[in-house]
């Protein structure tokens, strides 16, 4: 039987494509697209060490955590270029050129030369094609929410656009996959000289099938019936956002929902992967393991939540979501801690260490130009090493002029003052100290790296499922809701521009920053405040703003 408009027209859907068609297409192309986009995060630690070698290890690291949240920063660019087109020219075109960017630009990070065969420009041209996978990331969200959900029965948009939400998880979920593969099969040597390059190279195998699949499909219903009846926007952009009555549910889409979902998203699957193994010191293929096994049994409930807010709405579950991150992060990551390093979270009850310095003498433990080496000052050289360490610390004040010690437990360490040496001498002092300290800190029971046969694996995945349930209550119902807030003839635009603003700046910052607090104070936990206050300013504001919207027509 067909189905029909309010007005009698009959839906353009239902002729030669059914709706679980329109949802595997959509949703295998897009899994695709984060395929691409998350190996880069998973692979952060070989991609510092090929393209960031000319900087020490920290800044290193949060360099090429930075190059990793550049895509995201261009996301909402994308948003704005891919979504005015989607909402002119159809939404079926504009997720296959978006797709094609994507694509090409994976496969030519598997061929780019490392910093050690072509200098600066290896990073430069890098950052190119991260910039080019934001963008096109920014383009693809929107559409396919947007075509799935347009597609859907009414009372089963939750449902039906769910299955969307899966794809960022089933897409770092196959990355994964793909990544603990080559490990396994290569070893640790042979992937971190070349092994990493074939995720990236074998991604343009994915990308035929996929572009092959969605040009199976036809336009989006409510599009189509637009473009037969003329009523298709010719002013996307200005409709969206230069008319206050669209541009503040825009705000209130970001401010109330999409910016505590995506520091929860981030949060509980990035920032957890990094924490085991640049901070507990897990061996990544293990913390791959451990990660992988926790999304596996939580994917089913992105599309549970999508379900259950068609039945009890949207709102009460995303910000039900955000308030129990906010409230229960600080302890959920401690006992990470116990489980995944118990000798860790022995060491720092037993003996914590703390650095004794005068705070004006010491410098921010990270480098934008990536020239300081943290050995001038004796607070610098102390914060330098502990920074590589991962170990907490808390900080002490000290007179003016004073050498830093680093007290490990009741032993002291003295560091020496860099200003006052120079060349070898220094190099030697510095030397001398940090194997002193590291001694200092092995004999009061801190670990180099976490014993993998005393990791509690069972606690550590219940854990990290735990922390992936809050991301499937946030993420699960947020397509169908920001569908449902904006009307049709701008959809694409008004949806993916808050949706990537949250999760590309909010969320996609939310590695590079956490790190970078954790840095400066010495506190491993200090980086939870950012996801934490976000959070929580999402609960205050969409309980005072954001609409209820799971019973809107949409056909609107």
């Amino acid at each position: 039987m067909a189905t029909t408009y309010d007005d009698g027209q009959p839906k353009h859907s239902v002729t030669g494509q059914n709706e679980k068609l329109v949802i595997a297409a959509s949703s295998l192309g897009t899994v695709f697209e984060w395929y691409d986009f998350y190996l880069y995060g998973l692979l952060a630690t070989y991609i510092s060490a090929q393209f960031f070698s000319g900087v020490n290890e920290t800044t290193g690291f949060i360099f090429a955590l930075a190059a990793f949240a550049a895509g995201f920063a261009v996301r909402p660019f994308g948003a704005i270029v891919f979504g005015r087109i989607g909402d002119m020219v159809g939404r079926k075109n504009t997720f296959l050129v978006t797709m094609g960017i994507m694509g090409l630009s994976t496969f030519a990070v598997g061929l780019l030369p490392s910093y050690a065969s072509i200098g600066v420009a290896a990073p430069i041209i890098l950052l190119i094609m991260r910039l080019a996978q934001g963008l096109a990331l920014g383009g693809e969200y929107g559409g396919a929410a947007t075509y799935v959900a347009e597609h859907a029965p009414e009372g089963k948009r939750g449902l039906y656009t769910s299955w969307i939400q899966t794809t960022a998880t089933f897409g770092l979920f196959a990355a994964l996959l793909v990544v603990i593969g080559f490990r396994f099969a290569l070893g640790e040597e042979a992937f971190a000289a070349w092994g990493w390059r074939l995720p990236f190279l074998i991604s343009i195998l994915l990308l035929g099938v996929s572009m092959w699949i969605r040009l199976q499909l036809n336009e989006s219903p409510v599009f189509q019936k637009m473009k037969d009846e003329g009523t298709v926007s010719k002013a996307p952009l200005t409709e969206a956002f230069g008319q206050w009555g669209n541009l503040r549910w825009v705000i209130i889409a970001l401010l109330g929902a999409v910016m505590g979902q995506a520091v929860v998203w981030y949060a509980g699957q990035f920032y957890a992967l990094f924490f085991l193994e640049k901070t507990l010191r897990v061996d990544g293929a293990t913390a791959n393991i451990l990660i992988a096994i926790a999304l596996a049994l939580a994917t089913p409930f992105f599309v549970f939540f999508g379900w259950l807010s068609d039945k009890i709405g949207r709102k009460p579950i995303i910000l039900g979501g955000c308030a129990l991150a906010a409230i229960t992060y600080f302890p959920l990551f401690g006992a990470l801690t116990s489980a995944a390093n118990p000798a860790l979270a022995a060491a720092q009850a037993s003996a914590p260490v703390t650095i004794v310095a005068h705070q004006d003498e010491c410098s921010f433990q990270f480098d934008p130009v990536g020239k300081n080496k943290f050995d001038t000052s004796s607070c610098d050289i102390a914060k330098a090493y502990m920074a590589k360490t991962g170990v907490s610390y808390s900080n002490v004040e000290a007179a003016a002029g004073t050498p830093a010690l680093v007290r490990v437990g009741s032993a002291s360490f003295a560091a020496p003052d860099g200003a006052t040496l120079a060349g070898g001498g220094k190099a030697a002092a510095i030397t001398g100290f940090q194997d002193e300290l590291k001694a200092g800190l092995a004999q009061a029971g801190y670990p180099p790296k976490a014993d993998t046969a005393k990791i509690n694996k069972v606690a550590v995945v219940a854990i990290l499922w735990a922390l992936a349930m809050l991301v499937t209550m946030v993420y699960g119902p947020i397509a169908a809701m920001l569908v449902e807030l904006f009307p049709s003839r701008i959809r694409y635009t008004s949806m993916s521009l808050p949706y990537h603003i949250g999760n590309g700046w909010f969320g996609g910052f939310l590695p590079t920053t956490a790190f970078a607090m954790v840095a400066a104070t010495g506190n491993i936990y200090y980086g939870l405040w950012y996801p934490v206050v976000v959070a929580a300013a999402t609960v205050v504001i969409g309980l005072l703003f954001l609409p209820e919207t799971f019973r809107r027509n949409i056909e609107q």
